[in-house]
């Protein structure tokens, strides 16, 4: 992966896992593509990213009030954990591709932390996905000291699957979250 965005050199190898001053970059850049915190001026890119019925699994996506709650939720984690989502852009031209980021979860009543990746349909097919969730591999796991991370997909979405294979990820099983099943991945 091509990247501009070592771990920092100061962090111990055995950090454990629960460091609470750990923070993750603020904005980092790949080759193919750039990413930058998630802030309040998102909204409208959110607002395109929760209407899209390929991105989100309900008739007309999700409504204005549903949305900025959402994004007060993303915003309040980045402050109190140090990590969140970022927006991913094309470096060339500046056009978001969609978000990416780490987050806490609950999954069957364990708290984890979630590796998240969505891009608008137009970018699917070319690697930018893999890219976004290495990327989340590497910030999680050397920048942030987490031992393990995980992502869920629906038992259906196999190209998000394979997504998750080539970010070193490995199905581990079947899950009940948010109402529906998903398959959760894991980092070794």
């Amino acid at each position: 992966m091509d990247t501009i965005m070592d771990p920092p050199s100061t962090r111990p190898a055995a950090m454990a896992h629960l460091d609470r001053d750990a923070t993750a970059p603020s904005c980092f850049s790949l080759r193919r593509l750039s990413a930058e915190r998630l802030s309040e001026a998102h909204l409208p890119v959110l607002r395109g990213m929760h209407r899209n019925e390929h991105l989100i699994p309900m008739p007309g996506g999700m409504s204005d009030t549903e949305i900025q709650a959402c994004l007060a939720l993303d915003l309040a984690h980045w402050s109190e954990h140090g990590f969140g989502i970022w927006i991913l852009r094309d470096p060339a031209t500046g056009r978001v591709l969609g978000r990416a980021g780490l987050r806490h979860i609950s999954v069957e009543g364990a708290t984890e932390v979630e590796i998240h990746c969505a891009l608008f349909p137009e970018f699917w097919g070319r690697g930018l996905a893999t890219d976004a969730a290495r990327a989340c591999v590497t910030i999680g796991r050397d920048w942030m000291g987490f031992p393990s991370l995980v992502a869920l997909t629906q038992p259906a979405n196999l190209a998000a699957q394979r997504v998750l294979r080539k970010a070193a990820l490995v199905r581990e099983r079947e899950v009940m979250h948010g109402g529906l099943t998903q398959v959760l991945f894991r980092t070794d």
